[in-house]
């Protein structure tokens, strides 16, 4: 469950990365290296397609973590998050979620009714359907990331201020809320890029040390690209840095060094 949770919250962080509706397109794909130290733990990618529902074309957001090497003997990790959503306003209409975390199983489809504010989820592992009832404007954990990625206010924050939005996840509505920590040079395998640095506020307790255990920096130009992610967690750190991408949408900006 731990498991799960860690790798949820990832896939929500690593697609808060910009501000304009041309921030992503589809064939954007991303490519992650979770570690402990210089210990490979196991990869995440995140990538856009384009589906149809309702007869319109709308965006597929896909995102897979999974264990490799020595973590997968120890704890196999096979996880899947998709969402479909609006092109235009960025609303989802169906989410899925399969996840296998060492014996730990889920797989569940959400459908959501915009107009009556409710989700229709189905969990086929237990074989069961129930509507959850929603505030306006709800966003399941990948249509989150897009959604942000195009809001208006990013580059207006100041340092200590907060974008908040209702997410529904695991059978709950939830405010999520991230804080924009300030900037700073990254010095990444592709060089040293100006970054913007946020953190969302999570409840501690199980499996983070306290409620700003989770930073993510993303890059400071049109595309926010998601660069590297630290988790404080209660039995040590683990970081995400980006490995690889491709498909972005605008210029990535690295700085020359003098």
């Amino acid at each position: 469950m731990k498991k799960s949770i860690v790798l949820a919250l990832f896939f929500l962080i690593v697609s808060f990365d910009s501000q304009k509706e041309d921030a992503y397109d589809v064939g954007e794909w991303f490519k992650f290296r979770i570690h402990y130290g210089f210990v490979t733990a196991g990869y995440a990618t995140l990538e856009v397609k384009e589906a149809v529902k309702n007869n319109e074309k709308v965006f597929h957001a896909i995102g897979r973590g999974y264990t490799t090497g020595m973590s997968k003997m120890f704890f196999k990790v096979e996880d899947v998050y998709e969402s479909y959503f609006d092109k235009e306003n960025g609303k989802p209409f169906q989410f899925v979620r399969k996840v296998d975390e060492g014996g730990y199983t889920k797989n569940q489809e959400g459908f959501f009714n915009q107009d009556k504010n409710t989700i229709l989820v189905k969990d086929y592992k237990n074989k069961t359907e129930k509507t959850y009832t929603t505030s306006e404007n709800i966003q399941d954990i990948l249509s989150t990331f897009y959604y942000l990625r195009n809001h208006p206010n990013v580059d207006k924050l100041k340092v200590g201020e907060s974008i908040t939005i209702d997410m529904f996840f695991d059978g709950e509505s939830t405010k999520f809320k991230l804080k924009f920590i300030g900037r700073e040079d990254l010095k990444t395998k592709f060089g040293t890029v100006p970054t913007m640095i946020f953190r969302p506020l999570v409840q501690s307790g199980r499996v983070f040390k306290e409620e700003e255990s989770l930073t993510v920096w993303i890059s400071d130009d049109d595309n926010k690209l998601p660069l590297r992610i630290k988790a404080s967690l209660a039995v040590g750190s683990i970081k995400a840095d980006l490995e690889s991408f491709k498909g972005l949408n605008n210029p990535f900006t690295i700085k020359v060094e003098k």
